[in-house]
């Protein structure tokens, strides 16, 4: 490990408490170095959400994601049980699965026709005969840990994290009053890219509310701004509000976002946002030191035809507000290269789950660096 980057996890002091604590440094955001420490130590080593369980549902289901870098594909074989490999051919190297999301029998690679079973396992070869020494039982499809929660489906790439429940410790218990996977369906994805750091839309997510009154002029017409909780648990942030509309409440938002808002974030990089009858899911996916895709899959109670119009406009609502927290995000990358700019304080009221987050952070950084001398 570099001494660059040992001198960056310096800068941050993970034990000061939230009233005398500062925000991790700018360079955290900034340098390559960092980044790639990041793409070990955190996203392969945390459990990562991928897809979703109806998805590969069905014998043959399968579908393809990426983390950081690694292409996968995720499958439910003839066998019926649920199985993730790393999406590379063992020939060489292409691609096997090209398709998002389908149902096969078998896995075919379009470079060489190498075949697959949606067990992994390696089916032939074209033109292969005369190699000397090959197994093709020690060839298959380079597997990867997998497990459901709810309707999500995650794995974990470095195959040493802890049982994906034991992972979402209090997570399970926060989410079953809710049951989504019960009364919600899945009724469309949107993808945004942002050109930002993938920790600045993460802190954007966990101010508490902070900035909803000044930047999010809809959505804080509904949110009882005064009532907003947040409450932090091993490795995830609960922020919740009651919402109610008055006069001066915009029309479409009053009209999708009632009840209780719930937003429950988990470590490093997935959030639930929910509302009376309509949630959405985000995740967060680096793409470079300054530049993150944030994936929206919606739910809505009703998926029947007579409320896909009223589900568009809820959708629509939430594309507005991540309008306004992209341009937030892009601005705040922005600041973060100034050298006017070092590191920030945090509001007690509203930012302990922020300075979860950064603790998190650092704590698995220090370990992966640990992991390299």
């Amino acid at each position: 490990m570099t001494r660059g980057v040992r001198s960056l996890l310096q800068l941050y002091k993970p034990n000061d408490p939230l009233e005398k604590a500062w925000t991790i440094p700018a360079p955290w955001y900034l340098e390559r170095d960092l980044y790639e420490l990041e793409r070990g130590g955190v996203f392969a080593a945390s459990w990562q959400a991928v897809g979703r369980a109806d998805q590969v549902f069905e014998r043959g289901g399968f579908f393809t994601a990426e983390i950081c870098g690694e292409p996968i594909v995720v499958a439910r074989g003839e066998d019926g049980v649920l199985r993730a490999f790393y999406n590379v051919c063992r020939h060489h190297a292409a691609a096997v699965v090209t398709e998002a999301q389908g149902c096969a029998k078998q896995f075919r690679c379009p470079y060489h026709g190498w075949t697959y079973g949606n067990d992994g396992a390696l089916k032939g070869m074209v033109e292969f005969e005369g190699v000397c020494d090959f197994d093709r039982a020690k060839n298959g499809l380079v597997p990867i840990r997998v497990d459901t929660w709810e309707n999500f489906v995650f794995v974990n790439l470095d195959g040493q994290a802890p049982l994906l429940l034991n992972f979402l410790g209090e997570v399970p218990g926060i989410v079953a009053p809710l049951e989504i996977s019960k009364k919600l369906t899945f009724f469309d994805r949107r993808v945004y890219t942002l050109q930002c750091n993938w920790k600045v839309y993460v802190d954007n997510y966990l101010d508490g509310g902070y900035h909803v009154p000044h930047a999010h002029k809809g959505l804080s017409s509904v949110i009882e701004y005064t009532k907003y909780t947040i409450e932090n648990f091993a490795r995830a942030c609960l922020q919740s509000s009651p919402l109610s509309a008055d006069a001066g409440s915009e029309a479409g938002v009053a009209a999708t976002r009632q009840g209780r808002a719930v937003y429950l974030w988990v470590y490093p990089n997935f959030m639930i946002n929910a509302y009376e009858g309509v949630m959405d899911t985000n995740l967060v996916l680096p793409l470079g030191v300054d530049k993150c895709a944030v994936v929206f899959d919606y739910y809505f109670a009703d998926t029947a035809i007579g409320a896909a119009e009223r589900n568009r406009e809820s959708i629509a609502v939430s594309e507005k507000v991540q309008d306004e927290d992209e341009a937030i995000c892009d601005s705040v990358q922005r600041g973060l290269g100034s050298r006017a700019y070092v590191a920030g304080r945090l509001s007690v009221r509203r930012e302990g789950g922020e300075h979860l987050f950064h603790r998190l952070l650092h704590a698995d950084l220090v370990k992966a660096a640990q992991a390299m001398d």
